[in-house]
């Protein structure tokens, strides 16, 4: 069985009621594989040291972010990204990161240790975090203290990010990095946070042709999508040769998700799960999976319940359970649909799809075209 990482500590990573990134999306995750599994144990994590967070992140920075943490007043936080609308400060806030970055650190051992090819952290991929600063509900870059342990045991990592915003804390901190190549998969940065994210930016120094972006436009679905993914992932896996993968699988691709306009659906997700699982496999590299944005809960959830069963290498089942449908129907509010995929007829026509998919398509080529100048196939 596949190693999943969990902590009801993770929970404490709550940036308020109204917040988009609620930890009620991981409480619904675990008590669904509960419900079908009653035997569901997963591995406890520790917490990570500060000295683990220090590196990848200023310590001016974390004696802020620990300061807020126990209410002291402190008159620069907006300067550090902390204390705004995307990343509200709330007590307790210093140590609830660090669960989630020992989340990471605890995937990454399984694997050094050679334990396990494939380990499932359930939490975090926060991976808009930056040096010194907070940013897009990002308090700690867990997914960079993961790398940054994996490159001291001499490993060589393909940062693969298919949330829907660009991995753009990951991307700076490794940006001159030639041990570390970031492919980050993601709505165009012209119309979506964080603004980044453009076929142009493929390092620096040592790390030129080391960070990969594939901008995608608004309303691409699922075959473009895939395609695309296929396409670059394998390059990276071709020209780059990892002996880890690490996946932020955040699920705001999907269709039904509020904050960004990308037309995944779950039948795409699968494909996407297994075509990573495959590629890693046939690579010899292992494959750390963690979860990231997305902010419909119905979507969110089942999508990374598909993770769980594809990473398991089990058929998942059809229905969801009825009992837990209705403990969550009346916790959430939310009219949650009785079946674990998409209906057929799922999402909606896309308009210009031909426009759309031959401007994905020329953006893939042109990153494919940059980057082979500086990596020899």
């Amino acid at each position: 069985m596949v190693p999943v990482i969990f902590s009801e500590e993770y929970l404490r990573y709550d940036l308020g009621e109204s917040h988009p990134f609620s930890p009620v999306r991981l409480e619904m995750l675990v008590d669904l594989l509960r419900e079908w599994d009653s035997s569901f144990a997963p591995l406890r994590p520790r917490l990570a040291s500060r000295q683990e967070v220090l590196s990848v992140h200023a310590e001016r920075y974390v004696r802020r972010v620990e300061a807020a943490s126990r209410g002291e007043e402190v008159a620069d936080l907006a300067d550090y990204g902390l204390s705004t609308g995307d990343t509200p400060v709330f007590a307790g806030m210093d140590e609830a990161a660090r669960w989630l970055v020992g989340g990471a650190l605890t995937a990454a051992e399984v694997v050094a240790r050679g334990q396990s090819k494939v380990v499932l952290q359930l939490g975090g991929g926060l991976h808009h975090a930056q040096f010194d600063r907070a940013s897009g509900f990002c308090v700690y870059n867990d997914l960079a203290v993961a790398i940054r342990y994996l490159l001291q045991q001499g490993v060589r990592v393909l940062y693969l990010d298919i949330d829907v915003h660009h991995g753009d804390g990951v991307q700076w901190l490794f940006y001159d990095e030639p041990r570390v190549l970031t492919l980050s998969l993601h709505e165009s940065g012209r119309y979506l946070f964080p603004g980044s994210g453009g076929v142009t930016e493929i390092g620096q120094g040592q790390g030129v042709g080391y960070s990969w972006n594939w901008p995608l436009e608004p309303f691409t679905a699922g075959e473009s999508y895939f395609a695309g993914l296929r396409l670059l992932y394998r390059k990276a896996l071709e020209w780059f040769s990892p002996e880890v993968v690490l996946v932020q699988a955040g699920a705001d691709a999907h269709y039904l998700d509020p904050l960004a306009d990308l037309m995944l659906t779950s039948k795409t997700y699968r494909r996407v799960f297994a075509e990573i699982l495959t590629g890693a496999s046939r690579a010899g590299a292992a494959a750390i999976f963690t979860l990231g944005g997305g902010y419909s809960l119905d979507a969110a959830v089942r999508v990374w319940a598909l993770l769980y069963h594809s990473l398991s290498g089990v058929e998942p089942p059809r229905q969801l359970p009825a009992a837990w449908l209705s403990r969550w129907r009346e916790r959430s509010g939310k009219q949650l649909g009785p079946l674990l995929c998409d209906p057929d007829e799922a999402p909606p026509r896309v308009e210009r799809k031909a426009v759309i998919e031959r401007l994905n398509q020329a953006n893939a080529e042109r990153l494919l075209a940059t980057v082979g100048k500086y990596l020899k196939p």
